[in-house]
């Protein structure tokens, strides 16, 4: 009889020789010392495009929303678009810290710190738009629903649009504290190595009085756990709730009971492209190469090839639908958005985020750095392409021939856009400078387990035993 013993060893989520010692040392080094050129390069270009994006912003409030490119038949332009795209990279974070903290993937630890800070940084992008759509910004707070007798403007509950306030200011609230409950045994670890008094101080606020006790991580874990279960629905929840402010509506080519699943899909696929974007920048610049590892990588290029096949098959199930529906109107939405004068865009969107992330089913390329970095943008660009097309391809073809018109977007509608970009990566370049960008504790939790030196020395003392008892059993057998 031929015995055969087999073990399958992930691969290390943890590089190199490490001592706990070492991975506080490697973690916050760039938070101690003084950040280097790249660093002040991106953050003054990104400060740069939030002044045009403040100036767009000033000169569209001043004069008007009729400074932007919307017109008598495309009421949503770039802002929806932008909106919903923005609202759509913010579902990573969450889903990787919430879903898989859940499930116990221990994977998720060098890459949930700033996936979450970038939850948050994109949904602050994304409030900006629906406000200043209003075009009367001094009103916006007329949309919360508190009692009011000073004027008509009345919270509408019948639409969409104000689901979309309880959604995202419920979704930004949950984000805002998974991520900061994450960072306070963090900021003690920087508390206690801080050299000069105001530091100290600061960090001691920031960390709450943290003493590393029982009490405090049994405390630490619960929380976790209880907001982990509650971020876990909103994630499903806060993009089908955009995704009705187009299918709770009649017109052609949105009123479709596919969009929320095809939304949700759609966030993940961009959040996780997003996420790959600013990790790989970030290890390289703040030198985190062996936290975040390629099998980090590969990890979410898994992710994204399935959500990109799930994005796909609700494509094709659009066309179906309209062709099968045999509805006159819904045929011609589709039939001018794929050969109108937009055909340009929905061929972008289909070859972008349907054609590419296909190449990820290869474990070469899947694991290649570089080309992994140019395929994060590729599918944020189609998925802005999707955004575009769902609400500008909709929209400019009407029922009247007369009103037929052509949108294209102005200076202060890009200028806008562009901003946003501008603050995104502003509060991401102060985030990586001031915050410990992977979860130090997180990191110290898994070394014993997925550390590659420690598991190293396991395989090497259960090497012998294994065909020792392998080779005993042979000889009994026979």
């Amino acid at each position: 009889m031929h015995l055969k013993y087999e073990s399958f060893v992930r691969e290390p989520l943890v590089n190199g020789e490490k001592t706990y010692h070492q991975v506080t040392e490697e973690i916050v080094r760039p938070i101690e010392q003084k950040p280097g050129r790249m660093w002040y390069v991106g953050f003054f270009f990104s400060v740069a495009l939030l002044m045009l994006g403040v100036f767009s912003v000033t000169w569209e409030v001043y004069y008007g929303i009729g400074v932007w490119g919307i017109n008598r038949t495309v009421g949503w332009g770039w802002d929806i678009t932008n909106f919903v795209w923005w609202v759509g990279i913010g579902h990573a974070g969450t889903l990787i810290s919430a879903i898989l903290l859940l499930f116990r993937q221990g994977w998720r630890t060098g890459v949930n710190r700033a996936a979450e800070a970038m939850t948050i940084f994109a949904v602050m992008c994304a409030g900006q738009f629906p406000v200043f759509h209003m075009g009367r910004v001094w009103d916006a707070g007329f949309i919360f629903p508190l009692p009011n007798s000073r004027g008509p403007l009345w919270p509408n509950f019948n639409s969409a649009l104000l689901w979309d306030v309880f959604a995202i200011s419920t979704y930004f609230t949950v984000s805002l504290l998974f991520w900061y409950s994450g960072l306070i045994p963090d900021f003690a670890t920087v508390r206690d190595r801080a050299k000069t008094k105001l530091r100290k101080r600061l960090y001691g606020i920031a960390s709450f009085g943290w003493t590393g006790s029982a009490k405090n991580w049994q405390r630490h874990e619960a929380l976790s756990l209880v907001l982990a279960g509650l971020s876990t629905p909103l994630v499903l929840s806060v993009h089908t709730i955009v995704s009705f402010d187009f299918a709770t509506s009649v017109i052609p080519g949105w009123h479709a009971t596919i969009f929320p699943p095809y939304f949700v899909a759609g966030a993940i696929f961009s959040g996780f492209a997003m996420v790959q974007t600013l990790l790989i920048v970030c290890r390289r610049i703040v030198g985190l190469e062996d936290y975040i590892t390629v099998g980090h990588i590969e990890a979410m290029n898994k992710v994204i090839v399935l959500t990109g096949s799930i994005v796909g098959v609700a494509y094709l199930t659009e066309l179906f639908m309209s062709w099968y529906s045999q509805v006159i109107y819904e045929q011609d939405a589709f039939k001018w958005r794929i050969m109108g004068p937009y055909w340009w865009s929905y061929w972008a969107m289909m070859t972008c985020n349907v054609v590419s992330p296909q190449l990820f089913w290869f474990k070469k390329l899947r694991r290649n750095i570089p080309f992994t970095f140019i395929m994060s943008i590729v599918v944020n660009i189609g998925m802005w392409f999707e955004r575009f097309v769902i609400i500008v391809t909709s929209l400019y073809r009407d029922y009247l021939p007369s009103s037929w018109t052509y949108y294209s977007p102005t200076w202060p509608e890009v200028g806008f856009y562009l901003g946003t970009f501008g603050l995104f990566f502003t509060c991401f370049f102060l985030f990586a400078k001031y915050f410990p960008v992977i979860a130090i504790a997180e990191i110290k939790f898994i070394l014993k387990t997925s550390g590659e030196s420690f598991k190293h020395k396991m395989d090497v003392i259960h090497e012998k035993p294994t065909e020792q008892f392998v080779h005993e059993q042979a000889e009994a057998h026979h």
